[in-house]
């Protein structure tokens, strides 16, 4: 999958699929392409990872049909611009509440190479010179703008944020959005919930993409694409190494007729 068959697919309605990868390491994408995923999420945003190994990622996955969609530390059009000239596929903003974080936004992912008072007149509403615009229109199909819907005044300002031309999806992150509702990963409480198919809703009437981050089991990711989603991104390669080593060790130790506080003992000792 290209960035730009991305981009088709959250606007209709396929889902697509991918997962957090957290690992730089050069064994991981051959790994990863084998795995049913549409696209990769690499988060800067939390995880520390230097521009050089960040660029290695995005271009790797991006040679293998896997768009890299990178979230940045924050809602930084100076920082979208970065993480495209390092391959990136697509932005992922954080924790945005306003249109006009959306905008600035738009003109660094979207309305490339303009900058400055130039940019600013055409965010405003002037019209580019026909050969500039149909430039602009070309690169911006293959550049996604996301954002994060994560708190009460993001989902208030829900209707202007989806007006903001070439939004291409919004992003639950639920840990932040449970917090700001007064509920903390409260996952299946009503609240939480309500807010999350809201969300879901507006974005897809508007013809935009509408995703969540979660980690969670089979049913509750299933929940989310019935409340509406078509983007999962689930889970992340760390969190999946350390649950399915868990189950499968625990799984031994009770084939083996060994005791979880016998295991522990003869750890302790080594």
């Amino acid at each position: 999958m290209t960035a730009a068959e991305l981009a088709q697919a959250l606007r209709q309605d396929r889902p697509v699929f991918g997962t957090l990868i957290v690992s730089p390491s050069p064994r991981w994408p051959e790994v990863v392409r084998g795995s049913g995923l549409d696209f990769v999420f690499i988060d800067t945003e939390h995880i520390a990872l230097d521009r050089a190994e960040l660029s290695w990622m995005c271009q790797t996955y991006a040679a293998l049909g896997l768009p890299a969609l990178v979230r940045i530390p924050s809602p930084d059009p100076y920082a979208a611009t970065m993480v495209l000239d390092g391959g990136a596929a697509g932005v992922i903003a954080p924790y945005v509440e306003s249109v006009e974080q959306v905008q600035a936004l738009r003109g660094a992912v979207k309305l490339r190479p303009i900058k400055g008072q130039r940019l600013q007149r055409i965010l405003d509403g002037a019209a580019p010179e026909p050969e500039l615009g149909a430039y602009m229109e070309k690169g911006a199909a293959n550049r996604l703008l996301i954002v994060n819907i994560e708190s009460v005044p993001a989902i208030e300002a829900l209707d202007d944020i989806l007006a903001v031309p070439g939004l291409d999806a919004v992003l639950i992150g639920p840990h932040d959005l449970s917090c700001s509702l007064g509920i903390p990963e409260q996952w299946d409480h009503p609240q939480f919930l309500a807010a999350c198919e809201t969300i879901f809703r507006k974005a897809r009437a508007a013809g935009i993409g509408a995703g969540i981050h979660f980690w969670g089991d089979v049913a509750q990711q299933v929940r989310f694409l019935k409340l509406g989603a078509n983007m999962l991104i689930h889970s992340a390669d760390i969190s999946l190494f350390q649950k399915h080593l868990r189950l499968e060790l625990e799984s031994i130790r009770q084939t083996a007729g060994i005791s979880a506080d016998a295991s522990a003992a003869s750890t302790a000792l080594i």
